[in-house]
């Protein structure tokens, strides 16, 4: 098979793609011919020795995927040889094959390839954050920062189709459009508009989600309102924001770490669950992922400079077929 495969910490664009042999099935696992991988940040952190976790050399990064079912451990029941099926993976995304847990992996049936890649983490992340750790509900007001990019659409459109008012917050007039699209309510730029101001004109907010960090952080939870709820997600413009802890204490507000791939590994029943509904929400309509850019293996380097050029409008996939 053809991998993307990390030997030594490094700029991504120093690393290559290799052949390498087919990994080998084990109990309780299948292989999958991997047809397209969804690419995000934490996947070039951990390329580069930036993640909190650094696996062992040599790996491959890539945490989901879309593709066929080739071969089945004979210990799985639920799952067959030529079923089309998404799957989450520590690693081992970015190749033409991979071997993954069975209870990792669930059907996509006529959801195309490219978007069921970009479904389980972007999706799957923001609906943990919103429904078991914001615990948000209908006629909340939801703010979410970095609103065009992955996870922060899949979070504009989850807030919708749970009864959220939401306040879609970007860099770019051209990003709000994007926004508008997938069901925001209120668009605000941010880099040529005052976000305390506005958020504070359109009355406040109940739940932040933040996946970006930095300068943008204290000025939004400034605008949450009594007993809010602040999301923490990552840090995607660069510094790890410190919070004054008055701001916490003066309304009540909540700090709400969101650690979307240690829950599903803690309790798997729970994200299969949140899976079928997220699925739920693709079949009725009220989600629709959108691609960014598709990229083949080959050019994983020109999906990394996509991603972090925070220039992706949605998902960036990289093919393998």
């Amino acid at each position: 098979m053809k991998a993307l495969n990390i030997h030594e910490f490094k700029s991504y664009k120093r690393q290559k793609i290799e052949e390498l042999p087919s990994p080998k099935l084990r109990a309780g696992h299948l292989r999958i011919s991997v047809a397209a991988a969804g690419l995000n940040f934490p996947d070039i952190l951990m390329a580069e020795g930036k993640y909190q976790i650094k696996p062992p050399f040599p790996f491959i990064p890539g945490s989901e995927c879309s593709g066929t079912i080739t071969e089945v451990s004979d210990d799985v029941e639920h799952l067959k040889v030529g079923d089309k099926v998404a799957a989450m993976v520590m690693n081992g995304a970015f190749a033409t094959e991979v071997v993954c847990s069975s209870n990792l992996v669930w059907k996509i049936g006529t959801i195309p390839f490219d978007k069921a890649a970009g479904i389980a983490l972007v999706y799957g992340t923001s609906y943990y954050a919103l429904k078991q750790r914001a615990k948000l509900k209908k006629g909340d007001t939801l703010l979410v920062l970095g609103a065009a990019g992955g996870v922060g659409l899949a979070a504009v459109e989850l807030g919708k189709a749970m009864g959220a008012n939401v306040i879609a917050a970007a860099s770019t007039n051209e990003k709000l459009q994007i926004c508008k699209i997938h069901g925001a309510d209120e668009l605000i730029n941010y880099s040529d508009e005052d976000l305390k101001r506005r958020v504070k004109e359109l009355g406040g907010c109940d739940v932040i989600y933040d996946p970006i960090g930095d300068k943008y952080s204290e000025p939004a939870m400034r605008t949450l309102k009594w007993y809010g709820r602040y999301l923490v997600i990552g840090f995607a413009a660069g510094e790890i924001p410190k919070i004054p802890l008055n701001l916490a204490l003066l309304k009540s507000i909540d700090i709400r770490g969101v650690f979307w791939g240690a829950w599903t590994a803690r309790y798997p029943k729970d994200h299969q669950t949140n899976m079928k509904e997220i699925l739920s929400y693709y079949a009725s309509g009220k989600i629709n992922p959108r691609i960014s850019n598709s990229y083949s293996l080959d050019n994983f380097d020109l999906a990394f400079d996509e991603l972090t050029s925070r220039k992706a409008m949605g998902k960036v996939i990289i093919k393998m077929i």
